[in-house]
This record gives C-alpha cells, sequence and structure tokens, in this order.
C-alpha cells in the first residue's frame, strides 16, 4: 500500500548513520538513574532483524538485581520530581516530543530493523507515538482539582490530585514506540517516575527514547529502562509487580500473561492497567458502501502484517454482498501488498516478529486446511523472501472445530465467514471472552446506534478500519483488560484523588 519512496526511507541510511554517532558510547548499555550501564553480571543479549534473522546488536541482559537498582531510582527520583510545578513537568515532555520530531528518522529507520515492519509503517507509529508526548505535554497543566459544596456551614471540602509514585511499564514488540510514550507521556505528566522494561524483541527503540530524554533535560532517575531477556524476563516482570516501591503497573500484551500479572500485583495492591489481547471482529452489513468496507479491512487486517491487538481477526460479510466484496477484497491483498525487507523501496509489509509466533500462525492455517477450509490466496510460508515471512492468506469455510476459529491470529491471515442477519451476526461478534476492538459498516443509521451498543468490546471503528488516535481513550472490556490509555483519561491511571476536609472555618 505504498505508492512512492516516503522521505524516511530515502534517508534510511543517513539516519541509521546518525543514530549510530548518537549512540557509540552507550552500546550494550541500559538507562538507570541518568547513567548509562550495563547488567551487574555482565550479561548481554542479542537483538535480532527478523528480515533475516542477523544480529543487529547486543544490550544487556538485566536481573533482578538491575530492576531493584531502577526501582530505587525512581523512587528516589519522585522524592523530588513530584514536587515539580505542572508547566515545569510540561515544558520537559514539550522539549522530549521536539526531539523525537528532530530525529523521527532515526526512530523509524531502528523501528523497522528490529521490528521489521516497513518504513512507512514506522513512520506512522512515530507520528502516533510522538503525539502521545505533544498531548501530555498539554494535559500536565490540566490536572485539576475540585472545590465541594460542603453539607455543613463551617466546613470547606476539596479534592486533590496527586501522582502514585514510580510507575512500571511493560512494553510490546510490536509498537515499541507508541506504547512506551502512551504510558510515560500520562504518567509523568502526573509526576510520577517510570521504570520501562521493553519487549526482548525490541529494546533499541527505548533506548534511543531514553537518550532523547536525557538529551532533553530530564532529571536523573525520572526515566529508567531495563533491557532484559527472554530468560529473564519473568523475575524482572515478577519484580516489579511485587515490589513494593512501585505503586502503579501498567502492561500491554496478551491475556494470558496480564492475568499473571494482575495475580502478582495484588499483594501490594497497585494502580493496575492493562490493555490485553483482541478477537476483533469486522462486520459489513447489507448497506455498507463495500469499496469503503474492502479499504477498511485491508486497513485493520495487514498493517503490521496483522500483528496489531486491535486488527481484524474475524470478518463477517452479509450474504448479499459477499461475492462482490471477496473479489474486491482478493484483488487488493494480490495487488497492494508487497512483502519483504522494510528498509527497501516499495516494500510495503515486513516478516512476523520471531519463529514462534510464526509457527502459530503456519499451524493455525495447516490446522484449517487439514479440516476443510478454503484458501483463496496465501496460505504458506514465504521462505524465498525470508525465514519469518507469511503469505498474505484469505480462509474461508472455517468451522467451530477450527483452531483458527476463536484463536487471536496475530498474523497476516484474514478469516472471512458469511451472515445472514444483524442477530445472528452480533451473538458471533461477542461469543469471545475477549473484547478490545471491533468494526462494522453500515449506511443504516440506525442500525449503527444499534450495533455500536450491542458489541461487547471498548473501541469501535463504524465505516473505519483506522481508529487510534491520541485524543481517544484506548482499552477494552471483558478479558481485553482494565483502564485506558491516551485521552484525557490517561493520567487517571497515574494519580491519587486527596480529599482534604477543612472545619471549623468561620464565614
Amino acid at each position: 500500500m505504498l505508492s512512492r519512496l516516503s522521505p524516511i526511507q530515502s534517508n534510511c541510511s543517513k539516519s541509521l548513520s546518525l543514530l549510530s554517532r548518537a549512540m557509540s558510547i552507550k552500546k550494550n548499555l541500559a538507562y538507570i538513574d541518568g547513567k548509562w550501564v550495563g547488567a551487574t553480571s555482565g550479561k548481554t543479549f542479542p537483538v535480532m532483524n527478523p528480515v533475516d534473522c542477523s544480529i543487529i546488536d547486543c544490550v544487556p541482559d538485566m536481573d533482578v538485581m538491575d530492576t531493584r537498582l531502577a526501582i530505587d531510582a525512581a523512587a528516589k527520583a519522585f522524592q523530588t520530581f513530584k514536587k515539580t510545578i505542572a508547566k515545569e513537568r510540561s515544558d520537559m515532555l514539550r522539549a522530549w516530543y521536539n526531539l523525537m520530531i528532530k530525529h523521527s528518522e532515526e526512530i523509524a529507520a531502528v523501528m523497522t530493523k528490529e521490528n521489521g515492519k516497513s518504513l512507512d509503517e514506522s513512520c506512522g507509529e512515530v507520528r502516533y507515538g510522538n503525539s502521545f508526548v505533544e498531548w501530555f505535554a498539554e494535559e500536565a497543566r490540566r490536572i485539576n482539582g475540585e472545590v465541594l459544596q460542603s453539607p455543613f456551614k463551617n466546613r470547606e471540602l476539596f479534592l486533590m490530585k496527586q501522582p502514585v509514585g514510580v510507575a512500571a511499564f511493560i512494553t510490546p514488540w510490536n509498537f515499541p514506540h507508541a506504547m512506551i510514550t502512551r504510558k510515560a507521556g500520562a504518567a509523568i505528566a502526573a509526576g510520577c517516575t517510570c521504570v520501562i522494561k521493553p519487549s526482548e524483541d525490541t529494546p533499541l527503540t527505548a533506548l534511543l527514547l531514553a537518550y532523547l530524554a536525557e538529551e532533553a533535560g530530564f532529571p536523573p532517575g525520572v526515566i529508567n529502562v531495563l533491557t532484559t531477556s527472554l530468560e529473564n524476563s519473568v523475575a524482572v516482570g515478577q519484580e516489579l509487580c511485587q515490589n513494593p516501591k512501585v505503586r502503579a503497573l501498567s502492561f500491554t500484551g496478551s491475556t494470558a500473561v496480564g492475568k499473571i500479572l494482575y495475580k502478582q500485583c495484588a499483594d501490594t495492591m497497585k494502580r493496575l492497567s492493562l490493555e490485553l489481547g483482541g478477537n476483533a471482529p469486522f462486520i459489513v452489513f447489507e448497506s455498507a458502501d463495500i469499496n469503503s468496507a474492502v479499504s477498511g479491512a485491508m486497513s485493520s487486517k495487514f498493517r503490521n502484517s496483522g500483528q496489531t491487538c486491535v486488527s481484524a481477526n474475524r470478518f463477517y460479510i452479509h450474504a448479499k454482498i459477499y461475492d462482490e466484496f471477496m473479489t474486491k477484497f482478493l484483488t487488493k491483498v494480490e495487488n497492494q501488498i508487497k512483502m519483504g525487507d522494510g528498509s527497501k523501496k516499495g516494500v510495503t509489509h515486513g516478516p512476523l516478529i520471531k519463529e514462534s509466533q510464526f509457527k502459530i500462525v503456519n499451524n493455525l492455517v495447516n490446522d484449517a486446511k487439514a479440516k476443510g477450509a478454503t484458501v483463496h490466496c496465501g496460505g504458506k510460508p514465504l521462505l524465498e523472501v525470508g525465514p519469518l515471512f507469511y503469505a498474505p492468506t484469505v480462509i474461508t469455510d472455517v468451522t467451530r472445530d477450527m483452531e483458527i476459529y476463536s484463536k487471536e491470529i496475530f498474523g497476516p491471515v484474514a478469516v472471512i465467514h458469511k451472515f445472514n442477519d444483524e442477530e445472528e451476526v452480533l451473538q458471533h461478534a461477542n461469543e469471545t471472552p475477549v473484547g478490545l476492538a471491533g468494526y462494522f459498516f453500515s449506511k443504516d443509521i440506525s442500525q449503527i446506534f444499534r450495533v455500536a451498543r450491542n458489541l461487547e468490546v471498548g473501541m469501535i471503528g463504524v465505516n473505519e478500519g483506522l481508529i487510534s488516535c491520541t485524543e481517544a481513550a484506548f482499552g477494552g472490556v471483558k478479558e481485553s483488560g482494565i483502564g485506558r490509555e491516551g485521552s484525557s483519561h490517561g493520567i487517571d491511571e497515574y494519580v491519587d484523588i486527596k480529599y482534604v476536609c477543612l472545619g471549623n472555618v468561620e464565614h
């Protein structure tokens, strides 16, 4: 879906060179208490390029001891940082944002290298991620308390908002920039300090953001970044959950891991924000504009090669327009997607992130084929392109006995069903235990309001396949998590409301 070479692509080599110079003195180092440090164990682990599984670089393999050092640094910094005025925090975030804008090319190039998404997609994520820092720089000055109407003549009542304390973030590989800025921007605006544990697959983007925060003048300990291998991730995550100095934890990832973290946080009663798995329905009703629906389906399903939590996972197309939709959708899939190294001209989509994810997608499709599903395109690995590439795939005739029927695919595979009436399709759409995002296309205004109310999800795209933006509250219902990120509500996760009753006031 890329018609021309973007400025980001044309400057890729230049950007990587600039980044190399900026980060050269910090090679193999993480960021704790304003210092670039290695793991106390001295261990490192490799960061792989999923395009060809080559090693990009090595970073510190931090463990529980390093995690405690980072938490202690954040806790110490909080004692001072919580006293900063909103204008100071706003200016600090604005300086960070300005540097992100200045170095957008470097960030996008690094993201493409370690994540595999095309530079066009990386550029989009950089704009999206940057916007959260800009937004929360402005929201920092709007964290207002309240003066209440007292039921007693001699009392005055107030509500004050104060930062909760140290906030820990466990962020995913699929949006390594935006998932950090969406959390850290809100927390810092509120006056919290942060400990960030990025995915072991994409730590370089996080380190670059820390470097820019240092350049922006963030005090030591306000932002700390721990890089950990898969081997140490469980223990580090457990320490972030159970350490009493951490007062808020935010996690973006699978529902299964989210439930574990939820339990681990119980003993210290942390403020918890969980953005978990999805299984988004995508419904096209009879009255829909089919061309818009097809375009929306392409965006929602194949962005980041299907590796997004809000990707359309289950397509339901009304029987009367099913054939027309299928014909147009298949044409776009076959003509508009070019898979390959995302740093190359004309490439629109990259590989899956790692072998385990590749195997999950391949096994789901193979199981469906073995049980009688019809594959209209794709349905196989693209090993001639690279070891982790999977062909854009469209499948029909999927039945309940197939694993892919109820699983979140997290890959470039569209499963399409036919339906006949609204009640039937809503029943199918809502039969999963998760509810993050959902999409539907219709021109019937009454139907739009009915379906929007009855879809059991936290976010809905009506006649639109791309719905995320800074101004909107991001989050799900049911087992898709708790809390909201972005919007004016994003700061709510990082403030306590303190009630003050002033008595014996003379009037």
